[in-house]
């Protein structure tokens, strides 16, 4: 007889199948439930940041110009570290609205996906476009990229990262400390988590009890994490569990500022509370905001609704209070 063919064993919503033998198949077709939102405020283009990777980020601008220098926000896209990029239609409506509510530079890093990439490949990319905008701020001339070269203010930079996106923030704050010093010229000053992607071994309540989301359950969650932590870990592990048993003590590390926003009815939600709490009572500077029965993806799904407008008044109070 002989031996049967290889069968899915994982399934990322069709996008991402990982079979018996151990191969993997990525479709490059995704049916989005969204399309593209362009108000045309905001222009954008792709650059090259890493060359042995081949991989590209999206910078986007405001179409008005403007007399003062351009803040950068560094947005990292969600996806559970599976799937996700800068070309997705959700990362591409919420990266133009940022750009031209906000009145920023939006850098949009891609970074290599899980399963073939497990953690901390993520990490290390979301790092490695951090230095690409540092090389940008030291070499202003012709061998950086023009949107660079002037009109950007490097010394007020703010990181933006949505689920899996906000869980690289994280870890980037605890990387970089206080004040980003291996970054300079370039300046963190705060970062914006919005439905930062964590997990644990014990089940929140939230998690346990919450029903399942329109596009998120419990079980798509413990998916991704079995496909992007390192083989054989648990979800207690660092990259999943800013709080497990062995992630780095975060008492005596200084952090820049944080903002963190949830959706009220997200599986995720107290989670994402109990973290807030736990780094307010270590005197972490940390703003948190529920938004009351929203679900997971609120703002990048539909960057226009009148949910959106309230997030985009939380962001740009926060990047205020922490320009100065």
């Amino acid at each position: 007889m002989g031996s049967l063919p290889p069968h899915v064993v994982e399934d990322c919503l069709g996008i991402v199948q990982v079979f018996s033998d151990g191969s993997i198949s990525r479709s490059d077709f995704v049916k989005f439930p969204m399309e593209v939102e362009d108000d045309g405020t905001s222009v954008w283009k792709d650059c090259l940041y890493d060359n042995q990777h081949d991989l590209h980020l999206r910078l986007y601008k405001p179409r008005a110009t403007s007399a003062t220098a351009l803040p950068v926000l560094h947005f990292l896209h969600g996806g559970g570290f599976c799937i996700g990029s800068r070309t997705w239609p959700n990362c591409h409506s919420c990266c133009l609205r940022l750009a031209s509510a906000l009145h920023v530079l939006v850098v949009a890093p891609d970074y290599r996906l899980a399963p073939e990439h497990r953690l901390p490949a993520a990490l290390e990319d979301a790092h490695t476009s951090l230095k690409w905008l540092q090389q940008q701020a030291l070499n202003p001339d012709s061998s950086g990229d023009e949107w660079l070269r002037e009109g950007i203010d490097f010394g007020t930079v703010f990181v933006v990262g949505d689920s899996s996106g906000g869980n690289l923030a994280h870890h980037l704050a605890v990387e970089l400390r206080r004040g980003s010093p291996e970054l300079s010229p370039v300046r963190v000053r705060g970062y914006v988590l919005m439905a930062p992607f964590f997990g644990g071994v014990v089940r929140t309540k939230s998690e346990a009890e919450g029903p399942p989301e329109q596009y998120l359950n419990l079980e798509i969650l413990d998916r991704f994490w079995r496909l992007s932590i390192p083989s054989g870990e648990t979800l207690d592990h660092p990259f999943a569990n800013p709080f497990g048993p062995s992630s780095p003590r975060l008492d005596y590390i200084k952090l820049d500022p944080m903002l963190v926003l949830v959706g009220g009815s997200e599986v995720m939600k107290d989670r994402i509370d109990d973290y807030s709490k736990r780094l307010k009572e270590m005197g972490k500077e940390v703003d948190y905001v529920e938004f009351k029965g929203e679900q997971h993806g609120f703002f990048g799904n539909q960057p226009f609704s009148q949910v959106a407008y309230k997030v985009l008044e939380e962001i740009k109070h926060f990047m205020t209070k922490n320009s100065l």
